[in-house]
């Protein structure tokens, strides 16, 4: 297939919807309490003490937990948003020391980072460089120093891989997405006069790499539960770096980047493909990728990871600005309110490595556990459970989606992409000035409130989730000073392919957005589902009971903090959390029923996360069943026809499943008689 000529004059293949610029976005409600409990918690705090960040190589240090030097990378690569999506000071200042020792211990021939030239390997600065693409649009005046310093690396890069040197590890040769992105904004807002070496450099990452869009077809991507082949694959397996679930979920967004400069429209369609097989044959109930750390299929005692989850939210999140397909904003959407808060704990002190559908208890195993290569303590909250890389790559999840929650739609438009609580105040292309605020509980509750004033007439455009079976617009803004009500049977219809609602060019006014759905429920196999309601997965509500192991003093094969112990904020513990009720529960479908609180539309607790904390529920009819535990956690549901009642049936209750950190969210299915 023909390509275009890779010249400076390219132009690249333009996003459907424009990402906004870093900043101009903050977080309003539930969304501002999360991270601001992110602030306040972990992420903002591990410059102070935990020594993969305060003590890293890039810092002058000794501590990292692998010779890919990722650490520092990785903490970077959230931290900027989350100090910028807060305007917080602080963080900040924290953002500033590091980047200013990186900048100035920069070396000679342009290398960002401690290696000497024969430990060099360009990875780690893959997030590196995302982390300081985003310091510079949210904060100009670093941009003298920042853009220098980017084109110095890229000119070494650029003769790196003109060698073939540095590029030898499979993590960046599949993670490479990750770099093209840095390249094509320096390409298009800060060229330089470099521009026919970007464009080379994102050819030879390419050429280098390892292509997704050779595995995303039918004879070697892999649609059977892995543990099931023939042939076992290892790390040393050729077809590894594709399985690898933190990479799978990078790798979603290959097709999207490299269609951009490249022009091979079949990227599109076997994006769509990696994404849909992925998740559909590999992916959990809650929106992510099961991979404990090789992907597993879809056993509901099988983990997904933590840097899965919000790599997952990031790919899906660029994928919708890309192509456009409402399916992936929906699908983002899922990963953020389920796969996310599910694994950290109120506060936000403490974390999980992996997060297990069916967990009904998260203790340190011991013996054979189910999982592929992982630890223990890899379904333990703490600090840094099992290994240290979600520790410092968590932050990006909520500052990435808050960041990417609103877009620019044409030259005159806005957009909401991912539907939360969140203020914006930019300009167009077109020269309109926009502020804009939309004050919401959705997932929880179902009614978004925008107001705005613009210095000239301006777009809104809604996302309708898939989810939605009728929606309602009530607009009062328009130049005729009218009130405007749509709904779904009226001319005012979503575009079939991004699901937008374009509504009349407004200045001044507001627009109230509902939305209603219903309970469905998903097929999980063997007579198994999952449940829903909008966006939000239940699960089974079995008690909680929080055991707090004070100054934890983690550690892992990798690296051991013991040296910070004296040093670890007396807010961080790890936890030992069982379930207080039956977790052996199967229940029948035909009983879920649908309730909520006074709270649902209107103030939200904070944290929003805890225990009994969301302001709606699923009732159901269950009983328990005979379901043993399988190396230290549930075994996969009985089959159908080996149910049997072991107890009278009974009332049982479904939550949020983020708000659990005990649950069980795939559930086998009986049919109780009687009321």
């Amino acid at each position: 297939m023909s390509v275009a000529p890779l010249t400076g004059n390219l132009s690249l293949n333009p996003f459907t919807f424009a990402p906004l610029t870093l900043g101009c976005i903050k977080p309003l409600g539930w969304l501002e309490d999360q991270m601001q409990l992110m602030s306040n918690g972990l992420a903002g705090h591990e410059h102070d003490f935990y020594p993969v960040v305060s003590d890293s190589t890039w810092l002058g240090g000794s501590t990292e937990y692998s010779v890919l030097n990722e650490g520092i990378p990785y903490w970077l690569n959230g931290f900027v948003p989350l100090a910028y999506g807060l305007d917080d000071d602080w963080l900040k200042s924290q953002t500033a020391e590091v980047v200013d020792y990186i900048l100035d211990h920069q070396q000679s021939d342009g290398w960002l980072g401690p290696e000497a030239p024969a430990d060099r390997d360009i990875w780690g600065r893959f997030p590196l460089c995302l982390g300081l693409m985003q310091l510079v649009e949210a904060e100009p005046g670093t941009a003298l120093r920042v853009l220098p310093a980017l084109h110095h690396f890229v000119s070494l890069m650029h003769r790196m891989l003109a060698k073939n040197v540095g590029y030898e590890e499979f993590w960046g040769r599949v993670r490479y997405p990750d770099m093209i992105i840095t390249l094509q904004w320096l390409y298009e807002k800060h060229p330089g006069n470099s521009s026919n070496m970007l464009l080379e450099t994102m050819s030879l990452l390419n050429q280098r790499g390892l292509r997704w869009d050779n595995y995303y077809t039918r004879g070697h991507f892999i649609f059977k539960d892995l543990d099931t082949l023939r042939s076992p694959i290892t790390d040393k397996s050729a077809v590894f770096p594709h399985v690898h679930a933190v990479n799978a979920a990078q790798g979603m967004k290959a097709g999207a980047a490299i269609y951009r400069f490249n022009n091979d429209a079949s990227l599109l369609d076997s994006t769509r493909n990696g994404v849909n097989w992925t998740l559909a044959f590999h992916g959990d109930p809650a929106g992510s990728v099961t991979g404990d750390e090789r992907e597993s299929g879809q056993a509901p005692n099988r983990g997904s990871e933590l840097c899965t989850a919000v790599e997952t939210m990031y790919s899906l999140s660029y994928l919708y600005q890309a192509m456009g397909d409402s399916q992936f904003a929906d699908r983002c959407e899922r990963a953020a309110f389920n796969a996310l808060p599910v694994m950290f704990t109120d506060d936000l002190w403490a974390h999980q490595y992996l997060a297990v559908p069916n967990q009904p208890f998260t203790y340190p195993l011991s013996g054979p556990n189910p999982f592929w290569n992982t630890g223990d303590q890899s379904i333990q909250y703490g600090i840094s459970p099992n290994y240290p890389c979600c520790t410092v790559n968590m932050p990006q999840g909520l500052p990435k989606f808050l960041a990417n929650s609103f877009v620019q739609v044409g030259n005159n438009g806005i957009g909401h992409a991912l539907l939360s609580p969140a203020r914006v105040n930019t300009t167009l292309p077109s020269g309109t000035h926009v502020a804009l605020s939309c004050n919401t509980t959705y997932p929880f509750g179902d009614t978004l409130h925008y107001t705005f004033t613009a210095s000239a007439p301006f777009t809104l455009n809604l996302r309708v989730p898939s989810w939605a079976t009728l929606y309602e617009v009530i607009v009062s803004g328009h130049s005729d000073s009218s009130s405007k009500t749509y709904d779904s049977s009226s001319s005012l219809l979503p575009d079939p392919h991004t699901s937008m609602l374009t509504l009349d060019p407004l200045q001044t006014g507001t627009v109230e957005y509902k939305l209603h759905t219903a309970i469905r429920t998903e097929d999980r196999g063997n007579a198994t589902i999952s449940i829903y309601h909008g966006p939000l997965l239940y699960a089974l509500d079995v008690g909680y009971a929080d055991t707090l192991i004070s100054n934890s003093n983690p550690s892992s094969s990798a690296v051991n903090i013991s040296q910070a112990a004296n040093n670890i904020p007396p807010q961080a513990h790890d936890h030992i959390i069982i379930n207080t009720k039956p977790w052996n529960i199967a229940i029948d479908p035909s009983t879920l029923s649908y309730h909520s609180s006074s709270a649902l539309n209107g103030t939200l607790p904070n944290p929003i996360w805890a225990y009994e904390a969301p302001p709606s529920y699923i009732r159901a009819r269950g009983c328990a069943i005979e379901w043993g535990i399988e190396k230290g956690l549930p075994a996969p549901p009985p089959k159908e026809g080996h149910r049997t009642c072991i107890g009278d049936a009974m009332e049982v209750v479904l939550r949020p499943y983020g708000s659990l950190k005990v649950h069980m969210a795939v559930l086998p299915t009986v049919r109780l008689g009687g009321g």
